[in-house]
């Protein structure tokens, strides 16, 4: 099993450095990431490939993580696969009461609901599970993001 993080940009590290203990991207210098930290990044992508019993296993201390921000607001989880049920959520040790579990209506995308979800500001941290995000999509969850004040992370499963 392998496990990707999509960094197309450099700028994409901030979501994720609690997780890590120095900057794993080449030539990045710790000034940079300091820099970075105190403007957090509003959209980032998360790649994940292996059995979905193997993923989920690398997904849960990411997800424990942000469920336990130290935050008022929501971590929502849009569309997530359905094998992430209340019971996952408890047997990984998160904060069942800082999450929203959100699907989208019959007359409503994935992508429609978390920009929703992303502009009321209600969350600190959308995730979803929208697969590949083309350039426009990204955009939409950027505006979205910023309009919120919240940040974007989309998990994408090989």
């Amino acid at each position: 099993m392998q496990q990707f993080i999509h960094a197309p940009e450099q700028a994409q590290l901030p979501l994720f450095e609690a997780f890590l203990a120095q900057p794993v991207l080449p030539g990045l210098k710790a000034s940079e990431v300091a820099r970075k930290s105190s403007q957090p990044e509003l959209f980032s992508e998360l790649s994940l490939r292996g059995t979905p019993g193997h993923c989920q296993s690398l997904l849960a201390p990411v997800l424990r993580e942000l469920s336990e921000e130290d935050e008022t607001r929501w971590l929502t989880l849009i569309a997530p696969p359905s094998s992430l049920t209340q019971a996952w959520l408890r047997d990984a040790g998160l904060n069942r009461e800082r999450i929203l579990l959100l699907q989208p209506r019959s007359n409503q995308s994935p992508l429609q609901l978390a920009c929703e979800a992303l502009r009321l500001g209600l969350s600190h941290t959308v995730v979803s599970w929208l697969g590949s995000v083309n350039a426009t999509a990204r955009q939409q969850l950027l505006r979205a993001a910023s309009t919120g004040n919240a940040q974007s992370l989309n998990i994408r499963l090989g």
